[in-house]
């Protein structure tokens, strides 16, 4: 498997912990204030990027879907109510973050649909050809080794399944370019800090977005593992991507 630069990435550099023990810890810590954070940080757009990105998928008609990285379970109740489909299963490893999204779950009434548990995108626990789509929103920066993760995600897929990343990318034009940096680089980190009190976890998003193998880089990866009709979609001025690909 390739390594990419991105994947050497940790919250705490001073840590012996491998990169997937680190972001499990980081998430757990800032759990509680995840949702609002994500909802302060992008005055709310995240959650029409969540919408453009479900939509991917609505022509399949999936009746199991699987939510990697799932957190506290934004995509999964989302796509519960655009898709309607029989079952959505998420995957995370941040029991932090599984708990707060599995009381979100109690709430919306949708405990028979959605079922979250602690899983590793890169050893899913489930069958080869086991869902019609694969759902990743702002979780595939944080795999440890990118391509075993969507190597393990194209093995779930049914044939014809279809896997919708959505991931932050780096804007191109000037202007726009050095209004986002400031933003990533000064007052994420330091929002963060104030409200969860966790300032590595909004540094190393920025560290990690800026290392990421996005647009055509990132479809050349899909390309490469045996996806087909791979595509991207910036959003937002290039804010944020969603990337396709089908099996």
């Amino acid at each position: 498997m390739t390594e990419f630069a991105h994947d050497t990435v940790v919250p705490d550099k001073d840590s012996n912990s491998s990169k997937k023990q680190q972001v499990a810890a980081m998430f757990d810590d800032i759990a509680f204030k995840y949702d609002f954070l994500n909802r302060f940080l992008s005055a709310g757009i995240d959650i029409r990027w969540r919408k453009k990105a479900i939509k991917q998928i609505a022509d399949l008609h999936p009746k199991k879907i699987l939510d990697v990285a799932t957190g506290t379970a934004d995509v999964a109740i989302m796509a519960s109510g655009i898709l309607k489909p029989e079952k959505i299963i998420g995957i995370d490893i941040s029991d932090g973050m599984l708990e707060v999204g599995r009381q979100k779950v109690t709430k919306a009434g949708l405990g028979n649909i959605i079922e979250l548990l602690n899983g590793d995108s890169e050893t899913i626990n489930f069958k080869n050809d086991s869902f019609d789509a694969v759902t990743v929103a702002f979780g595939v920066r944080n795999f440890q080794h990118l391509e075993k993760g969507l190597s393990e995600i194209y093995r779930v897929l049914k044939p014809g399944g279809k896997l919708v990343v959505l991931e932050f990318s780096k804007p191109k034009m000037p202007g726009v370019k050095s209004i986002y940096d400031l933003y990533m680089k000064v007052i994420t980190p330091n929002v963060g800090k104030l409200f969860s009190k966790n300032r590595n976890a909004y540094k190393y998003l920025d560290e990690s977005i800026q290392k990421f193998p996005e647009g055509k880089n990132f479809t050349q990866i899909l390309d490469n593992l045996g996806y087909l009709n791979t595509y991207c979609k910036p959003l937002s001025l290039g804010i944020c991507s969603i990337y396709c690909g089908t099996k």
